[in-house]
């Protein structure tokens, strides 16, 4: 009985460890999705660290957010949080999510009407962008990404004669340069098409935000469900509290947050800004990577996450 009372007791020890450890120190995360690519792959495990920017105290709904240690988020830092726009759960029990942060409190981004970030050259290369191509030609295409070694990504949609397929600026680089000249992979939509850029300020805790036609329902959404205010849009006017407002304070500081491939929408252009205690921690490095069609990626385990 002795012996197996020690067995037990030490079970539970490692167990309680373990538990403090995913609590307060780190945590994994399994890659869902192709929303990263070509920084992290999908079925890639990773390890989350919460000290990052100031360990988050778990237990919101019993004292609210507090963070210990706070630090600072680094532009085009890989972070997890979790889902801003859930509000049927407490923050800490809400589903996770990764992205590559690129609008910092108070960052002023250029964006499209669709709230897509304008690149600009330091994460342009690794930016997904859409491409279409006839359908006549997917063998070929899959023959020249093989040789490329480029990851091959499934196709994204279709018409009577064409494929839609996403690469990044640099994959179409190498594609181009191997179809010597006779490129007939093309972008979806003409840079001379695109819509003008606005300049998207991100709220910064104090600060005032502009209300323009092209951002009144982003912060129209962001004072309801993160700043917990009245607000609503009247005949095109943005009212908070009972009273038309032309700008708006806020109490907290938030973040834009991006994917790496651009055709998958599970970032800030679908839930808006990311607010502060919303953040879990910032993704260290790859400890498991397998593909289900190639099997173990053994040079991806043990890399930094960048």
């Amino acid at each position: 009985m002795k012996k197996a009372g020690r067995v037990i007791g030490i079970v539970a020890g490692v167990a309680l460890i373990v538990a403090l450890l995913r609590l307060c120190v780190a945590t994994s995360y399994l890659i869902p999705s192709t929303g990263m690519e070509n920084s992290l792959y999908q079925g890639e495990h990773i390890l989350v660290n919460k000290w990052s920017y100031g360990l988050r105290l778990p237990f919101m709904n019993l004292w609210g957010y507090h963070r210990w240690g706070s630090r600072e988020v680094r532009k085009e830092d890989i972070l997890v949080f979790n889902n801003p726009s859930n509000q049927h759960a407490n923050i800490d029990r809400r589903e996770v999510f990764i992205g590559r942060c690129i609008g910092l409190p108070g960052d002023t981004l250029m964006v499209d009407s669709f709230f897509t970030a304008l690149p600009d050259e330091q994460y342009a290369p690794e930016q997904k962008f859409v491409y279409i191509y006839p359908k006549n030609r997917e063998e070929q295409l899959d023959t020249l990404l093989a040789t490329l070694s480029i990851p091959r990504s499934e196709r994204i949609g279709e018409d009577s004669l064409h494929y839609l397929r996403s690469f990044s600026r640099y994959e179409y680089y190498l594609l181009e340069q191997a179809l010597y000249g006779h490129c007939w992979i093309q972008p979806a939509i003409r840079p001379d098409s695109l819509p003008k850029g606005h300049a998207l300020i991100i709220p910064k805790k104090g600060r005032a935000v502009r209300v323009y036609p092209w951002n009144r329902v982003l912060l129209c959404n962001t004072l309801v469900l993160h700043e917990h205010r009245n607000a609503s849009i009247q005949h095109d006017t943005l009212y908070v509290d009972g009273r038309p407002v032309q700008q708006c304070v806020f109490t907290k500081d938030y973040y834009w947050i991006a994917s790496n491939n651009s055709a998958n929408v599970s970032d800030s252009r679908l839930f808006g800004f990311v607010p502060e205690d919303h953040l879990i921690g910032r993704a260290a490095f790859i400890w498991f990577s397998r593909d289900k069609e190639s099997g173990m990626r053994w040079d991806r385990i043990g890399k930094a996450v960048r």
